[in-house]
């Protein structure tokens, strides 16, 4: 007798190893690939790097400040993160929109499986962002003349916030089925920055880059910007977006569950901790540097001369250095050679949140010079340099108001490659003409019209000459009460017509 044995028939579907994981990771390569050639991604990402391409060496020269220039890569990539809100939002409903969610249901992947892989575009996203934010930095840390240090919280502001973005579109496509919803969170968002950025401080924080106008460059550790808690806190914010997308797409597994009770956790020790305010010691630091900077102070001498600077700055000396002799070189009698001060200061007080105005030193051969350099600061300092070695110290050289002006701003511009543009650049108005009041770390001077054309005509000889009859006569230029009409016969110049009147 034969016994027939039929054979179970085999499934036409192999179990492999790691099939949904690989599934999830390949869906995830396909869509960051679509996310990153979507139009409206593509344009911000070009804006972004036009942008930048265009702002660098403007906003900081040659001379530029780690400390303030990590903050500078925070405002751009917000635009990104709005095209990428709408864009995973749109890739998100692509299934909707095209009527092929039932052909999902026969896949090895649910709906929330495809929801990671959405979210993990939107990292893609974030990583793009961050190469272009280090790129951004690293050209700014990588000049000649940079000083200071960056935080990498602040530099993970702008990839965080590609993050968020992205993360909210992905959630808000899985609470609202509908194409319209992304552009009105976008509306909505840009009116919840306007209304919290008009809020206290404490509260400004919990927006994704928090700006902070200011002219003052603090050192870095006066800074007294949470940036390390506030990047957890928008890590953490993001999670809590992505895994909430998950969960309202039908994750609701244990690993998920646990990972969104961290991240709300994280969320919220970010948001305590950055709303904290300005620690005593913080208070304390800042008093000092501003009242008694000579307590934290690094001093060097120079040529006989002493140049005191704050921790880090000790490559800005040189270049001082640099301008003062210049400035001494142009000096006739005893201010040829006379020895000076130069110590920077800086109004910390109010922090990065509000500008101070420094008060002129009264000690003499003391001048100040401030935390920025480059650009117009370099005529500033020159011109507070002149100041000192024609009236003795800062606080009487903002009382001149004589002729004495005319030596005092042929150091500040004499030795210049461009006078003309220099005196331009150290006036308020960037007049070379007229009255006008003159810019310096300190308080400012002021030029009559009368001087200003007494100055001009001694501009316009050759330098050579122009600084021998300075030096020939030194004493009687640098008499107090000295008219223009005087200076201008002194120097062997036509008569001012312009008035001669101070304020």
């Amino acid at each position: 007798m034969t016994t027939l044995v039929e054979k179970p028939a085999a499934s036409g579907t192999r179990h492999e190893p790691g099939g949904p994981l690989r599934a999830v990771l390949a869906l995830a390569l396909f869509e960051s690939r679509r996310l990153l050639t979507r139009i409206p991604v593509l344009l911000a990402f070009a804006v972004y790097l036009g942008w930048t391409v265009w702002r660098s060496g403007r906003a900081w020269g040659d001379y530029p400040a780690l400390q303030d220039a990590d903050r500078a890569t925070q405002g751009a990539p917000m635009l990104v993160g709005l095209a990428v809100l709408l864009s995973v939002n749109h890739a998100a409903l692509r299934s909707r929109r095209y009527g092929t969610e039932r052909h999902f249901a026969v896949l090895v992947l649910p709906q929330w499986c495809r929801t990671v892989a959405h979210a993990l575009s939107v990292l893609a996203a974030a990583l793009v962002t961050a190469v272009c934010v280090a790129g951004e930095f690293g050209r700014e840390a990588l000049r000649p003349g940079a000083i200071g240090q960056g935080s990498v919280g602040e530099l993970l502001v702008g990839p965080l916030t590609v993050l968020l973005f992205g993360l909210a579109g992905l959630l808000v496509a899985g609470l609202v089925r509908s194409p319209l919803a992304a552009p009105l969170l976008v509306v909505l968002l840009l009116f919840l920055f306007l209304f919290v950025a008009g809020m206290d401080y404490g509260s400004r924080w919990l927006l994704p880059a928090v700006e902070e106008s200011t002219s003052t460059t603090l050192p870095p550790e006066l800074m007294g910007r949470p940036a390390a808690w506030h990047a957890l806190y928008l890590a953490g914010l993001a999670l809590s977006l992505g895994l909430a997308a998950v969960l309202v797409t039908g994750g609701r597994k244990p690993a998920v569950l646990a990972g969104a009770a961290g991240a709300l956790a994280m969320t919220l020790v970010g948001a305590v901790a950055q709303s904290g305010g300005d620690s005593p010691q913080l208070v304390e630091a800042r008093e000092r540097a501003t009242v008694h900077p000579e307590q934290v102070h690094s001093c060097v001498r120079r040529d006989g001369s002493t140049y005191c600077a704050f921790p880090g700055w000790g490559p800005r000396v040189r270049d001082w250095a640099a301008v003062a002799d210049r400035v001494r070189s142009l000096a006739g009698g005893s201010a040829h050679g006379q020895d000076i001060v130069v110590r920077q200061r800086v109004e910390a007080r109010y922090g990065l949140s509000g500008d101070g105005t420094l008060t002129p030193l009264e000690r003499p051969h003391e001048v100040t010079v401030g935390t920025r350099w480059g650009g117009n600061r370099v005529p500033e300092f020159s011109a507070a340099v002149a100041g000192v070695l024609i009236a003795g110290d800062e606080k009487a050289s903002t009382s001149i108001c004589d002729a004495r002006m005319v030596p005092l701003m042929w150091l500040a511009v004499g030795w210049e490659s461009d006078p003309l543009d220099a005196l331009r650049r150290v006036r308020l108005d960037d007049s070379i003409t007229g009255s006008a009041m003159v810019l310096q770390p300190t308080d400012g001077l002021y030029m009559t019209g009368a001087q200003t054309e007494v100055l001009r005509a001694l501009l316009d000889l050759p330098r050579a000459e122009a600084g021998a009859r300075v030096k020939n006569r030194w004493a009687e230029l640098t008499a107090p009460k000295i008219t223009a009409a005087r200076a201008a016969e002194l120097l062997r110049l036509p008569a001012p017509e312009e008035e001669d009147k101070c304020l």
